[in-house]
C-alpha cells in the first residue's frame, strides 16, 4: 500500500524549530516570510472558504492557499502559466543553454545586497551575450535570449547563477535575414564569453 508523500509544508511544520535553530541566522526577512507562508499554506491559519454543492447541498471547507510563488502547493500553477507563456515566445530554431555563475567569493556580498548584485549579474550576462553576438567575427547579429536566476544548487547550497536560453542565431542588423550559428551545436567560445563576462561584471 502506497502512503501519500508528505508536502514541503508538512515537513517544515514538523521540523521548523530545529531548522530555524540551525539555519535561522542565515535567512533574510523574505526567506523567513516564505517559510511562514509555506507552513501556513492550506491550514486554518490563513482562513478558509465554504464550497457547497448546488445539487446535494454537501458542504466542504477549503483552506486558503498562501499564493507564495515558491510554494509547491499553489505556486506551481503560476509557474505552469509562466512556462506556457514562454513556450509561445520560442522561435522555430535550435537553442543553446548558456550558464553564467557568480564567483563563490562574492556570495556573502550577494546575500547582503541581493538586489544590487543580482542586477549586476543580469546586466553583465546580457551585455556579454549581446556584445559577442554582435561581433562580425563571431555571429554579427542581434541576439535575443531568456535568462533565469537560480541562487542555489541541487544540494540547496548557495550557488548564484543565470541559466540563459539562447537561440542558435540572430537577426541581421538591417533585419533582412536570420543569421544562423556557423556550428548549430556550438554557441560561442566559452573562454571568450567568460573573459567578457568577468570584465563586464567587474566594471
Amino acid at each position: 500500500m502506497n502512503e501519500s508523500r508528505p508536502t514541503v509544508a508538512e515537513i517544515f511544520r514538523q521540523h521548523e524549530p530545529e531548522f530555524l535553530q540551525r539555519w535561522g541566522h542565515t535567512l533574510s526577512d523574505r526567506q523567513r516570510q516564505t517559510l511562514r507562508d509555506l507552513g501556513a499554506c492550506r491550514t486554518a491559519a490563513l482562513g478558509a472558504h465554504l464550497h457547497q454543492c448546488a445539487d446535494c447541498q454537501r458542504e466542504v471547507i477549503v483552506y486558503n492557499s498562501c499564493l507564495n510563488r515558491h510554494c509547491p502547493q499553489c505556486g506551481s500553477r503560476a509557474r505552469d502559466r509562466w512556462l506556457a507563456a514562454r513556450s509561445e515566445e520560442l522561435l522555430p530554431v535550435p537553442y543553446s543553454h548558456v550558464v553564467f555563475t557568480l564567483p563563490h567569493e562574492l556570495i556573502p556580498l550577494a546575500r547582503q545586497n541581493p538586489r544590487v548584485v543580482y542586477n549586476l549579474l543580469f546586466r553583465a550576462a546580457s551585455q556579454t551575450l549581446l556584445t559577442i553576438a554582435a561581433d562580425p567575427k563571431r555571429l554579427g547579429a542581434r541576439l535575443g535570449f531568456l535568462a533565469v536566476l537560480h541562487t542555489w544548487d541541487q544540494k540547496l547550497l548557495a550557488h548564484p547563477h543565470l541559466h540563459c536560453l539562447v537561440p542558435a542565431g540572430g537577426l541581421a542588423f538591417d533585419q533582412s535575414r536570420w543569421i544562423p550559428l556557423r556550428h548549430p551545436r556550438f554557441f560561442l567560445p566559452a573562454k571568450v564569453l567568460a573573459a567578457k563576462f568577468r570584465g563586464r561584471f567587474l566594471a
